[in-house]
Protein backbone atom coordinates (compact mmCIF):
# COMPACT_ATOMS: atom_id res chain seq x y z
CA UNK A 1 0.00 0.00 0.00
CA UNK A 2 1.21 3.50 -0.64
CA UNK A 3 0.07 6.94 0.32
CA UNK A 4 1.77 9.01 -2.34
CA UNK A 5 1.87 7.91 -5.94
CA UNK A 6 4.19 9.18 -8.64
CA UNK A 7 3.77 7.75 -12.10
CA UNK A 8 7.49 7.24 -12.63
CA UNK A 9 9.22 8.27 -9.39
CA UNK A 10 12.94 8.57 -9.69
CA UNK A 11 12.89 7.23 -13.24
CA UNK A 12 11.00 4.14 -12.14
CA UNK A 13 10.00 1.60 -14.75
CA UNK A 14 7.39 -1.10 -15.17
CA UNK A 15 9.72 -3.42 -13.25
CA UNK A 16 9.10 -1.42 -10.06
CA UNK A 17 5.34 -1.49 -10.63
CA UNK A 18 5.34 -5.26 -11.15
CA UNK A 19 7.54 -5.90 -8.11
CA UNK A 20 5.28 -3.71 -5.99
CA UNK A 21 2.27 -5.78 -7.08
CA UNK A 22 4.13 -8.98 -6.21
CA UNK A 23 4.84 -7.71 -2.67
CA UNK A 24 1.16 -6.83 -2.17
CA UNK A 25 0.01 -10.26 -3.33
CA UNK A 26 2.59 -11.97 -1.11
CA UNK A 27 1.40 -10.02 1.93
CA UNK A 28 -2.19 -11.12 1.28
CA UNK A 29 -1.23 -14.77 0.80
CA UNK A 30 0.92 -14.82 3.95
CA UNK A 31 -1.85 -13.31 6.07
CA UNK A 32 -4.46 -15.64 4.54
CA UNK A 33 -2.38 -18.72 5.30
CA UNK A 34 -1.99 -17.66 8.93
CA UNK A 35 -5.70 -16.89 9.21
CA UNK A 36 -6.79 -20.22 7.74
CA UNK A 37 -4.47 -22.14 10.07
CA UNK A 38 -5.91 -20.36 13.11
CA UNK A 39 -9.57 -20.45 12.05
CA UNK A 40 -9.98 -24.04 13.32
CA UNK A 41 -12.56 -24.94 10.71
CA UNK A 42 -14.97 -22.12 11.51
CA UNK A 43 -16.11 -20.85 8.10
CA UNK A 44 -17.34 -17.62 9.63
CA UNK A 45 -13.75 -16.61 10.35
CA UNK A 46 -12.89 -17.01 6.68
CA UNK A 47 -15.80 -14.75 5.77
CA UNK A 48 -14.59 -12.23 8.35
CA UNK A 49 -11.09 -12.27 6.85
CA UNK A 50 -12.30 -11.54 3.33
CA UNK A 51 -14.65 -8.91 4.73
CA UNK A 52 -11.66 -7.26 6.37
CA UNK A 53 -9.73 -7.46 3.10
CA UNK A 54 -12.58 -5.85 1.14
CA UNK A 55 -12.98 -3.13 3.77
CA UNK A 56 -9.26 -2.47 3.71
CA UNK A 57 -9.19 -2.01 -0.06
CA UNK A 58 -12.21 0.30 -0.05
CA UNK A 59 -10.90 2.27 2.93
CA UNK A 60 -7.46 2.56 1.37
CA UNK A 61 -8.91 4.04 -1.80
CA UNK A 62 -11.28 6.44 -0.03
CA UNK A 63 -8.56 7.71 2.29
CA UNK A 64 -6.23 8.36 -0.63
CA UNK A 65 -8.90 10.26 -2.56
CA UNK A 66 -9.79 12.37 0.49
CA UNK A 67 -6.18 13.09 1.41
CA UNK A 68 -4.71 13.87 -1.99
CA UNK A 69 -6.38 12.10 -4.89
CA UNK A 70 -8.72 15.03 -5.48
CA UNK A 71 -5.69 17.27 -6.03
CA UNK A 72 -4.79 15.41 -9.23
CA UNK A 73 -6.69 16.80 -12.19
CA UNK A 74 -6.30 16.95 -15.93
CA UNK A 75 -4.81 14.46 -18.32
CA UNK A 76 -3.39 11.37 -16.65
CA UNK A 77 -5.10 12.06 -13.30
CA UNK A 78 -6.97 8.77 -13.54
CA UNK A 79 -3.67 6.91 -13.13
CA UNK A 80 -3.28 8.44 -9.69
CA UNK A 81 -6.88 7.64 -8.80
CA UNK A 82 -6.51 4.01 -9.86
CA UNK A 83 -3.18 3.30 -8.16
CA UNK A 84 -3.22 5.56 -5.08
CA UNK A 85 -4.18 4.05 -1.72
CA UNK A 86 -3.47 4.48 1.97
CA UNK A 87 -2.57 2.20 4.86
CA UNK A 88 -4.37 4.53 7.27
CA UNK A 89 -7.62 4.12 5.35
CA UNK A 90 -7.08 0.39 5.00
CA UNK A 91 -6.86 -0.01 8.77
CA UNK A 92 -10.02 1.98 9.44
CA UNK A 93 -11.93 0.37 6.56
CA UNK A 94 -10.90 -3.10 7.62
CA UNK A 95 -11.90 -2.43 11.23
CA UNK A 96 -15.36 -1.17 10.28
CA UNK A 97 -15.99 -4.05 7.87
CA UNK A 98 -14.92 -6.68 10.41
CA UNK A 99 -17.43 -5.33 12.91
CA UNK A 100 -20.19 -5.37 10.28
CA UNK A 101 -19.40 -8.87 8.99
CA UNK A 102 -19.20 -10.28 12.52
CA UNK A 103 -22.74 -9.06 13.13
CA UNK A 104 -23.93 -10.53 9.84
CA UNK A 105 -22.46 -13.98 10.50
CA UNK A 106 -23.31 -13.79 14.22
CA UNK A 107 -19.76 -14.19 15.44
CA UNK A 108 -19.35 -12.54 18.84
CA UNK A 109 -15.83 -13.56 19.87
CA UNK A 110 -12.97 -11.02 19.59
CA UNK A 111 -10.77 -11.38 16.51
CA UNK A 112 -8.50 -8.37 16.91
CA UNK A 113 -5.52 -10.20 18.37
CA UNK A 114 -5.15 -12.25 15.19
CA UNK A 115 -5.25 -9.14 13.04
CA UNK A 116 -2.71 -7.43 15.32
CA UNK A 117 -0.26 -10.25 14.62
CA UNK A 118 -0.68 -10.29 10.85
CA UNK A 119 -1.28 -6.64 9.90
CA UNK A 120 2.22 -5.38 10.79
CA UNK A 121 3.69 -8.17 8.65
CA UNK A 122 1.43 -7.16 5.76
CA UNK A 123 2.45 -3.52 6.15
CA UNK A 124 6.13 -4.45 6.19
CA UNK A 125 5.80 -6.48 3.00
CA UNK A 126 3.75 -3.72 1.39
CA UNK A 127 6.36 -1.09 2.31
CA UNK A 128 9.06 -3.27 0.79
CA UNK A 129 7.00 -2.95 -2.37
CA UNK A 130 7.02 0.83 -1.91
CA UNK A 131 10.79 0.70 -1.57
CA UNK A 132 11.12 -1.24 -4.82
CA UNK A 133 8.71 1.15 -6.53
CA UNK A 134 10.48 4.27 -5.26
CA UNK A 135 7.39 5.96 -3.82
CA UNK A 136 6.34 7.30 -0.40
CA UNK A 137 9.48 9.37 -0.01
CA UNK A 138 10.59 11.60 2.83
CA UNK A 139 11.49 15.28 3.01
CA UNK A 140 14.93 16.52 2.04
CA UNK A 141 17.10 17.01 5.11
CA UNK A 142 19.66 19.80 5.55
CA UNK A 143 22.38 17.26 4.89
CA UNK A 144 21.00 16.86 1.37
CA UNK A 145 19.78 13.32 2.07
CA UNK A 146 16.09 12.40 1.96
CA UNK A 147 14.44 11.15 5.12
CA UNK A 148 14.17 7.33 4.87
CA UNK A 149 10.39 7.36 5.36
CA UNK A 150 9.77 3.82 4.13
CA UNK A 151 12.60 2.30 6.16
CA UNK A 152 11.46 4.08 9.31
CA UNK A 153 7.91 2.78 8.89
CA UNK A 154 9.18 -0.74 8.34
CA UNK A 155 11.24 -0.44 11.53
CA UNK A 156 8.21 0.79 13.47
CA UNK A 157 6.11 -2.17 12.33
CA UNK A 158 8.86 -4.61 13.24
CA UNK A 159 8.95 -3.15 16.75
CA UNK A 160 5.16 -2.99 17.22
CA UNK A 161 4.80 -6.56 15.94
CA UNK A 162 7.36 -7.66 18.53
CA UNK A 163 5.44 -5.80 21.25
CA UNK A 164 2.09 -7.31 20.24
CA UNK A 165 3.55 -10.80 19.98
CA UNK A 166 5.18 -10.48 23.40
CA UNK A 167 1.92 -9.26 24.96
CA UNK A 168 0.04 -12.11 23.29
CA UNK A 169 2.46 -14.75 24.54
CA UNK A 170 2.29 -13.36 28.08
CA UNK A 171 -1.48 -13.07 28.06
CA UNK A 172 -1.39 -9.31 28.56
CA UNK A 173 -4.10 -7.08 27.04
CA UNK A 174 -5.66 -10.03 25.27
CA UNK A 175 -8.54 -9.04 22.94
CA UNK A 176 -7.12 -5.51 22.92
CA UNK A 177 -4.05 -5.93 20.74
CA UNK A 178 -5.57 -4.59 17.52
CA UNK A 179 -6.73 -1.51 19.41
CA UNK A 180 -3.18 -1.14 20.73
CA UNK A 181 -1.85 -1.35 17.18
CA UNK A 182 -4.44 1.10 15.85
CA UNK A 183 -3.61 3.69 18.50
CA UNK A 184 0.15 3.13 18.16
CA UNK A 185 0.21 3.31 14.38
CA UNK A 186 -2.05 6.37 14.40
CA UNK A 187 0.28 8.16 16.79
CA UNK A 188 3.38 7.11 14.87
CA UNK A 189 1.91 8.10 11.54
CA UNK A 190 0.73 11.50 12.78
CA UNK A 191 4.28 12.39 13.85
CA UNK A 192 5.96 10.69 10.90
CA UNK A 193 3.87 12.63 8.39
CA UNK A 194 5.87 15.77 9.19
CA UNK A 195 8.82 14.02 7.55
CA UNK A 196 6.92 12.77 4.49
CA UNK A 197 6.22 14.33 1.10
CA UNK A 198 2.44 14.50 1.33
CA UNK A 199 0.36 17.64 0.67
CA UNK A 200 -0.91 19.67 3.64
CA UNK A 201 -4.61 20.28 3.17
CA UNK A 202 -5.93 21.76 6.44
CA UNK A 203 -4.31 23.68 9.31
CA UNK A 204 -0.87 22.67 8.11
CA UNK A 205 -1.63 18.96 8.40
CA UNK A 206 -1.84 16.35 5.69
CA UNK A 207 -4.99 14.36 5.05
CA UNK A 208 -3.23 11.30 6.43
CA UNK A 209 -2.60 13.10 9.71
CA UNK A 210 -6.31 13.83 10.06
CA UNK A 211 -7.06 10.20 9.31
CA UNK A 212 -4.44 9.21 11.89
CA UNK A 213 -6.29 11.29 14.48
CA UNK A 214 -9.45 9.35 13.60
CA UNK A 215 -7.52 6.10 14.05
CA UNK A 216 -6.37 7.14 17.51
CA UNK A 217 -9.88 8.18 18.56
CA UNK A 218 -11.46 4.99 17.19
CA UNK A 219 -8.78 2.88 18.86
CA UNK A 220 -9.23 4.56 22.25
CA UNK A 221 -13.03 4.29 22.08
CA UNK A 222 -12.87 0.61 21.09
CA UNK A 223 -10.24 -0.09 23.77
CA UNK A 224 -12.38 1.57 26.45
CA UNK A 225 -15.52 -0.25 25.32
CA UNK A 226 -13.76 -3.63 25.43
CA UNK A 227 -12.35 -2.81 28.85
CA UNK A 228 -15.82 -2.00 30.21
CA UNK A 229 -17.18 -5.24 28.77
CA UNK A 230 -14.35 -7.19 30.35
CA UNK A 231 -14.88 -5.56 33.76
CA UNK A 232 -18.63 -6.19 33.58
CA UNK A 233 -18.17 -9.88 32.76
CA UNK A 234 -15.81 -10.34 35.70
CA UNK A 235 -18.57 -9.67 38.25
Amino acid sequence: MKDHFQLFPGGDSGYGNALYAVFVVVSILVSLRYWLRSSKGDERLVVIYFGALAGAFVGAKLAYMIAEGWLHTGEGAWRHWVVGKSITGALLGGFVMVELVKKLVRYSKPTGDRFALIIPVGVIVGRLGCMSHGCCGGVLLESGVSWPAVSVEIAFNVVIWGVCYSLYRRGILLNQLFHVYLISYGGFRFVHEFMRLNPRILLGLSGYQWISVCMIVVGIVAFSKRMRQSNASSF
